[in-house]
């Protein structure tokens, strides 16, 4: 009789093998708590602490963390952008109610949503997983990427609310418990702080999904985005270090420099770079390989069904042999780095260090020895008995006496003498992974159409304002030209860079243009060449100066949150509110038409009073687009604002010399930056072009007519009731301060420097 026991339960979240995807799959815990002292509930400040826990479970790789969170939940919405997790954990009943519909409505266009999977008892308290995890042995690997000896909780430190990600981490292991799959990942697992601002390009969920980085809004693929465009990786490792990348540029411009070097070698010397990518498409997963040996390694029992436990051998022994292969083939490729005879060996310091992980090394020798117990002979790998194996098998265990149960302890012997160099495998694989998007950094730069060039960084030294610097020549969008065959006009952004007579160019572009001109493809365009420098990649243009970016914020296009409650305006609202409260000098603010969703006067008002308070407060680089031309005129004279215009043409459509109609007239776009300011916006040529009828467009155009000679008053009125005065103003009331002032040096040093502006910009 055979008896009947449930041994694992696998959902799409915890497979640990098979026939994988390559994209990592997260299963993600989360719990929230109410930060002491937030007040009200409308600010945008930090008023709820998440913590959080999640395992790739294939790799092995299990990370805590935690953040601060606002009421919009923006950093929930980030993290879920990022880590991209297939179910969800949460305690029944204790998040909040704004809480559970981000969780609920969080999905990608053409994906199945989310799974969320309530709890009830797995939440624990933090020193209740603190002792689970100590007495229960978990997480005993060294980590080669930043782990560390000693206590695995270590993991811990460096988190803002440490107790609410332990408490996460407690319900995830309770569940892995539960599907009875911690035998397997959580005594080999990998555990690692989750650290989402640390160091790198810091880019909310609201950036990610606004430039449109990891997939696109109309499907949910890859077309039309920057991981589709920089993706030519041919490991499934390599291809999930560059989405890790992505969401977490760097700061740091010693690594930056160093993927750089390398980017530039593999373009230099182009046999290497194709005979490098030939020689990894051959590698299998090593990732996911190591991991499962490990896992393997801690569970030599084959099951409870003795017919079933013939298969369950064969198929460990298999990818056993395979991770052997494998590792075996990685270190013959690093050796290969160090023959290269295209242009002499690497030079570039990533190169190198993966050269030296070739040498001879105790790693290197165990697995020859391991090689010495497999029998490769026929068609199927079986195990050879080795001369050690009656120091490996009890021959009093009743199990152990079958000739099954003696090769399953010796594969599992095997499998722990591979497991004591986990660090030097782990590291192979990340330096082969590297190497792997770094060959797809290489290739993305010679297949482009257009111009690259390697980027430099400076150092903002200037502490306030004054010190950051974007200057790119001849930019062109990286891949507006693949999918539809046309042209980009290359332009040249400048931002605090120095001027021809020494003085510095504003930080911030005031753009205009007509609609459909180019606006909002320029203003991504800077943003992604931003971040694919920071990547260590090269950028499309013919040159590149800027100082690191901390932060990138977006406010592009028009959405809404009508399952969150919050309207088009809103979410203009809370984007600027999120720029109004985090940026800094360092940063690079993108605002596209701000203050389109309400009324044109409050629009007006809101979209001047951001651009004065982000251009005198903050002095961050900022690029604003606006069909709003009175803010021109307010900001002409304004020593910090660059005013510049996207270019077109009106060609005559008839033979009439004087045009009487909308119809009468082509607007042709240029795409073509300039200095100064675009007259207007022509609404109603792309009305024409879109398709409305004449006789609606010749209508709207006799009510503009009428229109544009109140505008201008009507405008005066609205920055008087606001308490918003044009700068030349605010000039003349600085002047009547002066009388004021008690100090008559004071007084002297304000009348010089409105004197010396005045002059300057000739007001």
């Amino acid at each position: 009789m055979v008896t009947r026991d449930l041994t694992q339960v696998f959902s799409p979240s915890t497979r640990l093998d098979g026939n994988m995807r390559a994209e990592a799959v997260h299963l993600l815990a989360l719990c929230e708590e109410p930060l002491h002292g937030s007040k009200d509930s409308s600010s945008n400040q930090a008023s709820v602490a998440v913590g959080f826990a999640f395992v790739d479970a294939a790799a092995g790789r299990f990370y805590v963390g935690s953040i601060q969170d606002d009421c919009s939940h923006s950093g929930l919405r980030e993290l879920l952008t990022k880590v991209a997790p297939q179910e969800i954990l949460y305690e029944l009943g204790a998040l909040s109610d704004d809480m559970m519909k981000v969780l609920r409505n969080h999905h990608s266009p053409g994906l199945l949503p989310v799974v969320l999977s309530a709890l009830t008892h797995e939440y624990m308290e933090p020193q209740m997983v603190n002792k689970m995890v100590k007495d229960r042995g978990y997480f005993k690997t060294v980590s080669g990427g930043g782990g560390s000896r000693g206590c695995p909780l270590q993991a811990f430190e460096s988190l803002l609310n440490k107790n609410l990600a332990a408490s996460a981490l407690g319900a995830l292991i309770s569940h892995l418990v539960r599907l009875k799959v911690d035998s397997e990942l959580l005594p080999s697992g990998v555990l690692l702080p989750y650290e989402v601002y640390r160091g790198a390009l810091h880019l909310d969920g609201d950036t990610i999904v606004n430039l449109e980085l990891l997939e696109n809004r109309d499907d949910g693929g890859r077309t039309g985005t920057l991981l589709g465009y920089l993706d030519s990786c041919v490991t499934k490792y390599g291809k999930r270090l560059l989405r890790r990348w992505i969401c977490h540029p760097l700061q740091d411009t010693s690594e930056l420099n160093d993927r750089l070097d390398t980017v530039q070698e593999l373009i230099g010397h182009t046999e290497m770079a194709y005979s490098l990518q030939a020689k990894l498409r051959l590698l299998p997963d090593l990732e996911r390989l190591v991991a499962r040996v490990r896992g393997l390694a801690g569970s030599p029992s084959l099951g409870v069904v003795p017919m079933a436990a013939k298969k369950v051998h064969d198929r460990r022994l298999k990818t056993f042999c395979e991770a052997l292969q494998g590792m075996h083939s990685a270190i013959d490729l690093l050796c290969w780095l160090q023959s290269c005879k295209d242009g002499g060996p690497p030079t570039a310091h990533i190169l190198q260090v993966a050269m030296a992980l070739g040498d001879r090394s105790p790693a290197l020798d165990t697995l020859e020895d391991i090689e010495t117990c497999i029998d490769r002979s026929g068609k199927v790998p079986r195990l050879s008995t080795p001369k050690q194996e009656d120091e490996v098998i009890d021959e009093e265990d009743e199990e152990e006496s079958t000739l099954l149960g003696k090769e399953a302890l010796l594969l599992s012997g095997l499998m722990v003498s591979f497991n004591k160099h986990t660090k030097e495998w782990q590291t192979v694989v990340e330096i082969l992974a590297q190497m792997d998007v770094l060959s797809s950094f290489a290739a993305a730069a010679r297949t482009s159409l257009n111009a690259v060039c390697r980027p430099v960084f400076i150092h903002n030294k200037q502490q306030g304002h004054g010190g950051s610097v974007l200057a790119i020549k001849g930019l062109c969008h990286p891949f507006g030209t693949r999918d539809n065959g046309g042209v980009i006009v290359p332009n040249d952004v400048e931002l605090g860079t120095a001027g021809p007579d020494s003085s510095t160019l504003p930080r911030t572009m005031l753009l205009t243009g007509p609609n459909m001109g180019g606006k909002s493809t320029l203003l991504r365009a800077t943003c992604l060449a931003v971040i694919m420098a920071q990547l260590g990649c090269f950028v499309p243009g013919v040159s590149c100066t800027l100082s690191p970016v901390d932060i990138i914020f977006t406010r592009l296009g028009a959405s809404d949150r009508i399952m969150q409650g919050q309207s088009t305006f809103m979410v203009e609202c809370t984007e600027a509110a999120s720029v109004l409260q985090n940026a800094t000098n360092n940063s690079l603010v993108v605002l596209d038409e701000l203050g389109r969703g309400t009324s044109t006067f409050d629009g007006f008002a809101i979209a001047y009073a951001v651009l004065r308070h982000v251009v005198d407060t903050l002095d961050s680089r900022l690029l604003f687009a606006t069909h709003y031309h009175a803010l021109t005129t307010e900001f002409s004279s304004h020593p910090s604002v660059g005013l510049q215009h996207m270019t077109c043409a009106m060609e005559s459509s008839t033979s009439n010399q004087t045009p009487n109609s909308v119809s009468d007239q082509k607007l042709v776009f240029l795409y073509k930056l300039e200095e100064g300011v675009c007259k207007q916006s022509y609404g109603l040529q792309v009305a024409t072009l879109a398709g409305i009828p004449q006789s609606v467009v010749q209508s709207a155009k006799q009510a503009s007519s009428k229109m544009e000679t109140k505008v201008s008053s009507i405008f005066d009125y609205v920055l008087l009731k606001e308490g918003l005065l044009p700068l030349h103003k605010q000039w003349m009331m600085g002047l009547s301060g002066v009388a004021s002032c008690d100090n008559e040096g004071d007084a002297a040093d304000m009348i010089l420097r409105i004197w010396e502006e005045m002059q300057r910009y000739s007001v």
